[in-house]
């Protein structure tokens, strides 16, 4: 294993007046049920992998039946996975959901933020209203520990490290991974976040491209949650967000998710492929380039396609609308 900036690559640049300004640097690897395929940068390199990580924290919702005993949609298992804008669609049906357990806003430990929704901010404001927790992007996967925890009828207090529902989840992710956790923290939603190697989370992704139903509860579980987030892109992400398009884009055959710090995964069932990166610098604008472009090197997104376009290259304009100078992958990524 080794530290996130050991052996990083040049993954995207910017230019300005003839001269090279900016090189995001990153790691990444693309996996299938064998092993690693493809790799740039460190695979060894351990990181958080904040948000990315919501498929398998989402094991649990479906593994112990919970998921079932309530009834829940394909929709509810894809909020699961959401890191969402706190729209009125995403904050509706995590209200709905946790009114149907039986429970109150209250009984979240996401905390409260302003939502990312332009729509929904500006009503909380001509409301004179406050944002509540159900507007914090992670509700949907709040909901869901919550109807974990009813269903095992454990304590209420689910987001602290010796609480049933986390010691499930950190053995999901290490069988998954393949791999012992290389330590844990919190994130911002307060839940834990187990760190890993960007090889081992892509090869869990490759796990759950690969799953098939009616093979086990884990495969089952991997095979739902990816066909409900690749069916709802507009509620793991939101309108003009990069998860949504992108995968709009690839006709809901492929399910991408983003976490905070630039990581991002990708689910690739028809070419049994798991994708996983982390931009060093946590630049987000070369996480989702980076994203785009492997996505298309591996044939799972056409290159042509406008929402792809915008993402790998283009001119940058200042405030008056003046060319400054423009973006693009680097050289020989991914080659």
């Amino acid at each position: 294993m080794a530290k996130v900036n050991e052996g990083a690559v040049p993954v995207m640049e910017i230019w300005r007046g003839g001269l090279l300004e900016c090189v995001h640097q990153a790691h990444a690897v693309i996996c299938d049920a064998k092993g690693v395929v493809a790799a740039w940068g460190n695979p060894q390199a351990v990181i958080f992998p904040r948000s990315s990580a919501k498929m398998l924290q989402a094991l649990p919702l479906i593994e112990t039946g919970a998921a079932d005993a309530r009834g829940l949609s394909q929709a509810h298992l894809a909020l699961s996975c959401a890191s969402h804008r706190g729209a009125h669609v995403h904050v509706e049906l995590a209200g709905r959901w946790i009114a149907d357990l039986g429970l109150a806003e209250s009984d979240l430990r996401c905390g409260a933020h302003e939502p990312g929704d332009k729509a929904e901010r500006d009503r909380l404001i001509e409301a004179h209203e406050k944002p509540c927790q159900l507007h914090n992007n992670c509700s949907g996967k709040h909901s869901g520990f919550l109807t974990v925890t009813q269903h095992l009828k454990a304590g209420p207090e689910y987001v602290e490290i010796d609480h049933p529902l986390q010691k499930a989840i950190r053995a999901a992710t290490e069988e998954v991974t393949g791999e012992t956790v290389a330590g844990w923290g919190v994130d911002g939603c307060s839940a834990p976040n187990f760190a890993m190697t960007v090889e081992g989370l892509a090869r869990a992704m490759a796990k759950y491209a690969t799953a098939r139903e009616g093979h086990g509860a884990r495969e089952d579980a991997m095979f739902r949650l990816t066909r409900a987030m690749a069916a709802h892109p507009h509620l793991i992400s939101g309108e003009g967000e990069t998860c949504t398009e992108l995968m709009r884009a690839m006709g809901g055959k492929v399910a991408i998710k983003g976490g905070a710090e630039a990581v991002y995964v990708a689910i690739v069932p028809e070419k049994g492929l798991g994708i996983a990166l982390k931009v060093v610098d946590g630049g987000y604008r070369a996480a989702e380039a980076s994203i785009t472009a492997l996505l298309a090197k591996v044939g799972a997104l056409d290159p042509a396609h406008p929402a792809a376009v915008k993402r790998m290259a283009g001119v940058q304009r200042n405030w008056r609308g003046l060319e400054t100078g423009f973006y693009r992958m680097a050289d020989g990524f991914p080659a």
